[in-house]
């Protein structure tokens, strides 16, 4: 008889009401996602475990929330919040105060599961209306008491994080709204606090809730899609895993509305015009540093998924998928909409991650001489009109075997895709043993693409024992990105932010720019002057102080704007 292989005992129930693991931990409470057998055994191999190392959780995270972290408002203060915005909608409740004060970096998650929790808001507020927000700011200003925005809470750069106390305003649980489809100008008026699926949802039925001639898509699928707000994508310049069609957040915004304490601006919906620079590009990306953004107007797109055509290729090297992806975004024929190249070390632990490795489709491509940890996975999809599609794909096909790369059917994108937003998932299985995974990300352009790649792996892989995954996800004419995904073994959080900081510092260093699609927040701000210069960082600060002159929106080191010199993670 054969013997069963181990398997840990993940866990398959939703985290204790009201416990840390409940606020550290990624997505619904009760979804999960385990490594499957093969990624299990390549985790065990490269890190020199055995099953005895998976026997027992080392951390979890169970212990209900409880901290001692006096509140600094007045009564009086936050009697005034509840008549503004009501009782039922103001908490001081230590749950609610830490739960939106938390995002999801490994950090936080290493603290948390040891009942360490950062700073963390005075008082918690659900705004009802932007008027509402208006006289929240103008109190405030007043008080000068510091104001921090939690849209869906998926931020990842501690753009959450309340370095000074304050208040924390959660947009998603009453400004979520659709205000309006305007099938004309195939717009889309939101409230900021919408989540992506709500808003996906309502416009691909567009024609039955809104009466249009069409659905419609807003095409924006970042992998935190279902726990991400409209607004934190244009807060934090998101990119979706269909960008190279349909374009990144900063593409879609149209027009925003923004409650600062010098007043309401609404800049103007035009496609395009020609006053001078635009303040709505000024606002894009601004994570909360200038206002409040209640309300944005985007793009939209015809919702047609029946045109969507999936392709997959293996090349021999990275250099010939890179080749291939660069002709691709110059080709001048359209673009794919999910675009995604994977190096080595990705493409190996991912068609583990798929289900491919080891296949009748994995023996063929060895046959034909795509060697493991050497070739490279490129897979897809095309959409829009369907000759239009049909053609994208035609020319991708075209390029792909003239750089070397074999067909391998659609099969690896059609495997991705229902999976593109539960890969986060794995990280509580694998922290419960004391591994750790993350992420970093940077812009880069084509001709210094390999050395920032070149140059990061080597820092990281100079780590004893780290997995180093990279690809590129979001393709332009000029360039594309570069994607770390890193998995390692805990040491400690001193350890781990050490390294992540060497991590930053060799994007920045090699030429890569500081983010790609997560923004700045508080983890990478104080790389932000030497990466943009004095005269650049002037600009904004010269913004900050026009819009807030107190520096109550979101201070404490956020995108580097009030730090002078200190060190945000030992504000307050």
């Amino acid at each position: 008889m054969k013997k069963k292989t181990f398997e840990p005992a993940w866990r398959e129930t939703p985290p204790a009401e009201k416990s840390f693991r409940s606020v550290f931990k990624w997505g619904a409470p009760a979804e999960y996602k385990h490594p499957n057998v093969k990624l299990f055994r390549e985790i065990k191999e490269q890190f020199h475990l055995t099953d005895d190392d998976f026997r027992d959780e080392k951390t979890t995270g169970d212990e209900k929330v409880t901290f001692k972290k006096k509140i600094s408002l007045k009564m009086k203060q936050i009697e005034a919040f509840e008549k503004i915005s009501g009782k039922e909608n103001v908490s001081v409740n230590e749950y609610d105060r830490l739960k939106y004060s938390t995002g999801k970096t490994v950090e936080e998650a290493i603290n948390l599961r040891n009942g360490k929790p950062g700073p963390v808001s005075d008082l918690v507020i659900h705004p009802k209306t932007k008027n509402e927000i208006a006289a929240i700011i103008k109190l405030c200003n007043r008080e000068k008491i510091p104001v921090y925005v939690y849209g869906g809470g998926s931020s990842v750069n501690f753009g959450l994080r309340p370095s000074l106390g304050g208040i924390t305003l959660v947009m998603n649980t009453h400004m979520n709204k659709i205000l309006e489809v305007n099938d004309l100008n195939q717009t889309v008026t939101v409230e900021a606090g919408i989540m992506g699926p709500e808003l996906e949802k309502a416009l691909n039925s567009a024609k039955e809730f809104f009466k249009t001639k069409h659905n419609y898509t807003c095409g924006h699928f970042p992998q935190s899609f279902e726990y991400s707000s409209a607004g934190g994508w244009v807060a934090a310049l998101g990119s979706g895993q269909a960008s190279s069609y349909y374009g990144d957040a900063y593409d879609l915004v149209l027009s925003q509305t923004y409650i600062t304490p010098s007043g309401e601006i609404t800049t103007l919906a035009y496609p395009a015009t020609a006053t001078g620079p635009r303040v709505n590009d000024i606002f894009k990306g601004s994570e909360g540093s200038f206002g409040v953004l209640a309300e944005i107007t985007l793009k939209i797109y015809r919702y047609m998924p029946e045109n969507r055509k999936y392709f997959g290729f293996i090349f021999p090297t990275f250099e010939d998928a890179i080749n291939a992806g660069r002709e691709i975004s110059q080709g001048e024929f359209g673009m794919p909409a999910v675009f995604r190249i994977s190096d080595e070390e990705e493409t190996h632990i991912g068609l583990k991650l798929y289900g491919i490795d080891g296949t009748v489709l994995d023996k063929l491509m060895q046959l034909r001489g795509f060697r493991p940890m050497q070739r490279c996975l490129f897979l897809g999809t095309t959409e829009g009109e369907e000759s239009f599609s049909k053609n994208v794909k035609k020319h991708v096909k075209r390029i792909c075997k003239k750089h070397g790369g074999m067909y391998i059917t659609g099969l690896p994108s059609k495997m991705w895709e229902p999976g593109r937003y539960r890969d986060p998932y794995l990280r509580e299985d694998l922290q419960d043993y004391g591994i750790l995974i993350d992420t970093l990300e940077t812009g880069v352009r084509w001709d210094n693409l390999h050395k920032v790649h070149k140059e990061v792996r080597k820092f990281i892989k100079a780590r004893p024992e780290t997995i180093c995954m990279t690809h590129s996800s979001h393709f332009y004419p000029q360039g594309t990105n570069l994607y770390f995904i890193f998995i390692m073994k805990d040491s400690g959080v001193k350890e781990y932010t050490d390294f992540q900081s060497g991590v930053i510092d060799s994007i920045e260093k090699s030429g890569g720019s500081l983010s790609h699609h997560h923004g700045v927040g508080k983890m990478i701000a104080p790389w932000m002057e030497r990466h943009l210069g004095r005269e650049q960082m002037g600009i904004l600060r010269a913004v900050k102080k026009h819009l807030d002159p107190k520096n109550i929106m979101n201070p404490g080191g956020q995108m580097g704007l009030d730090l002078n010199g200190r060190d945000w993670r030992k504000i307050r």
